[in-house]
């Protein structure tokens, strides 16, 4: 269902794609035969492409697809992969997108380098293309996804987050990497302010929406978006918004009860509990409303664009996500 949904999103920009597959995959490239090796091998965990895809779309929406997007789209999806690298050392990951993993195989030493190897091909590629606006908000989001995850830490270690910090760590984790794809998208093909300012905000409501969604589907679904089995934040003590909302309206001697399960291992019937807790206080029909508010938001940020496929393929990215089961 999710791959076809994603051929639907990405159809606009069909030929687009296979340009920037091919140019990814050469950007890649290294005369160390370690890192040859490796990049071969990322290459044959095929993602799904989104990111570049929202680059891609977001010049078609307001311009034409030149150069300078082809390196946009390049640039983030190597801060992309070598942030899912990084994430696979730190969360000892086994696995990535059914084949093991980067740290599994080469371990954790080599998995760093090779994650700081792509990105430091990133930031050449656009210092030696002078795309220093691409770089101001590159560096940007790699400061606010640092902070994101470091705050979430520290919140998971005390089980004391809170909405206004939970909002904070998604938006730095998730969302400032979607919205980078969609301004450096419109940079590439626009100086107008207005305009680039629309869709980095697309963005930002975009991957909020998308982040509570994949929260939700946490405690109500069969997998996540992002292909994490239901309770897996519980395991790992992460207090997202259907559990801070439902905290907020339980009382004292109820949020004790499932901070006490939160700090042992979770079992089965652990996770029942704390899922029939949320839904007990309207956890998930919260959540629920926050996403479809942000989602609005996102498809508020594209009304000022003119009517085209690009523009309508956003849109139903933004509906599908909402809808999103599974």
């Amino acid at each position: 269902m999710i791959d076809k949904n994603i051929k639907n999103f990405t159809y606009p920009i069909k030929e687009e794609l296979e340009i920037f597959e091919k140019r990814f995959s050469v950007s890649m490239k290294s005369r160390v035969g370690l890192v040859d090796l490796i990049t071969k091998y990322i290459l044959r965990q095929k993602g799904k492409k989104i990111r570049p895809a929202l680059v891609l779309l977001s010049a078609k929406t307001v311009g034409e697809i030149n150069e300078s997007t082809y390196r946009a789209a390049i640039l983030v999806e190597l801060l992309h992969t070598a942030t899912l690298i990084h994430d696979d050392v730190v969360d000892s990951a086994e696995t990535r997108r059914g084949l093991p993993s980067i740290n599994s195989i080469w371990k954790n030493k080599i998995a760093v380098l090779m994650g700081d190897y792509l990105l430091s091909r990133g930031l050449l590629l656009s210092v030696d293309n002078n795309d220093f606006e691409f770089l101001k908000v590159i560096t940007d989001t790699v400061k606010r996804m640092s902070e994101g995850e470091l705050l979430q830490i520290q919140k998971t270690r005390k089980l004391n987050n809170d909405k206004e910090t939970y909002f904070k760590i998604i938006s730095d984790k998730t969302a400032s990497l979607i919205s980078t794809c969609t301004q450096v998208g419109a940079l590439s093909v626009s100086r107008d302010s207005k305009m680039i300012e629309d869709f980095k905000n697309f963005g930002e409501n975009l991957g909020i929406a998308f982040q509570i969604k994949d929260d939700i589907l946490d405690y109500d679904g069969s997998t996540s978006i992002i292909g994490k089995p239901v309770g897996a934040d519980l395991k790992e003590k992460k207090l997202t918004l259907p559990l801070i909302h439902a905290f907020q309206k339980a009382t004292s001697s109820e949020i004790r009860q499932i901070k006490k399960l939160l700090k042992n291992d979770l079992k089965s019937k652990d996770i029942k509990e704390i899922v029939s807790f949320v839904k007990k206080y309207d956890g998930i029909e919260y959540s629920i409303a926050k996403a479809k508010e942000y989602a609005s938001h996102a498809l508020i940020n594209l009304e000022p664009y003119p009517e085209s496929e690009s523009k309508n393929a956003l849109k139903d990215l933004v509906n599908f996500i909402l809808e999103r089961k599974n």
